[in-house]
C-alpha cells in the first residue's frame, strides 16, 4: 500500500467539496541493470495521506483529547482488477478498525468514505461516496467492518499509444545512438505515461475540520 503525501492535500480538499493484474496490456520495462518494472492498464490503489483515519468527538465542537469519542482507521487495503473488457473494472477492499472510549451499551456508528479515480496524479475523473457501519457490542471497546470501492476506467484511455510502447520496449544494441538513453527520460514518453496513469483512491470522507485535525495533530 502506498501513500500520496504530495497529492493528498490537493485531492482531499477538492474532494470535500488493484493488486495483481496480469494481462496483455502490461509492459515490462527492463533497464538492463537488474531493475524491471511492469506498467499495467490497471489502476494503482492507495489511501491519500490524512484521509486514512477519522476521529469523532463528544461534544462535536471540541478537539480536546478528553473529548475523543471514536477513532477509526482504514487498514488492510487490497485490490483486484479485470482489464479484459473495454472498460477496466477495479475494486479496492479494506477493513475499518475502530475503538471507542466508552464501552457502555451497544452502539452503531456509520462512517462515510470516498472512492475516487484520479488520472495523471491530478485530474479527478470520478468520485463515489459509500459508508461502513461499525457495530460495538455492549462492553466492547473495539469494532471492525469492511468497505469496498469500485470503479470503471476506459481501457483506451489507460493504454499507451503504439509509438510510445515501441519507444519503451524496443531492444537497443550497443552502438545505437540512443543505446544509453533511458526512454523514460523522453518528455513525450513521460507525458504519455502520465495521461494513461490512473489511481483508485479510497479514504474517509472528512469534513473540513476533520481534515484540518488530521493534518495538524
Amino acid at each position: 500500500m502506498m501513500t500520496l503525501r504530495a497529492k493528498s492535500i490537493l485531492i482531499a480538499t477538492s474532494l470535500l467539496v488493484l493488486g495483481g493484474c496480469a494481462s496483455d496490456n502490461e509492459i515490462r520495462v527492463d533497464q538492463g541493470v537488474g531493475i524491471t518494472s511492469t506498467l499495467s492498464a490497471c489502476p494503482s490503489v492507495a489511501i491519500p495521506d490524512y484521509t486514512g483515519d477519522i476521529t469523532l468527538f463528544n461534544p462535536a465542537n471540541s478537539t480536546d483529547a478528553s473529548a475523543i469519542d471514536v477513532v477509526a482507521n482504514v487498514t488492510n487495503l487490497r485490490s483486484a482488477c479485470n482489464d479484459q473488457a473495454e472498460k477496466i473494472y477495479a475494486v479496492a477492499t479494506f477493513d475499518v478498525q475502530a475503538r471507542r472510549t466508552n464501552a457502555s451499551g451497544a452502539r452503531q456508528v456509520t462512517l462515510p468514505f470516498f472512492s475516487t479515480v484520479v488520472r495523471g496524479g491530478t485530474s479527478v475523473v470520478s468520485k463515489r461516496i459509500g459508508s461502513v457501519t461499525l457495530n460495538f457490542a455492549d462492553g466492547a471497546y473495539r469494532a471492525q467492518a469492511q468497505g469496498k470501492g469500485a470503479a470503471y476506467i476506459d481501457k483506451a484511455a489507460a493504454t499507451l499509444p503504439a509509438d510510445i510502447r515501441e519507444k519503451i520496449t524496443r531492444k537497443r544494441k550497443s552502438g545505437d545512438v540512443d543505446a544509453a538513453v533511458d526512454p523514460l527520460s523522453d518528455p513525450a514518453v513521460r507525458a504519455a505515461l502520465a495521461r494513461t496513469s490512473f489511481e483508485l483512491l479510497v479514504g474517509f470522507q472528512l469534513s473540513g475540520d476533520q481534515l484540518q485535525y488530521n493534518v495538524t495533530r
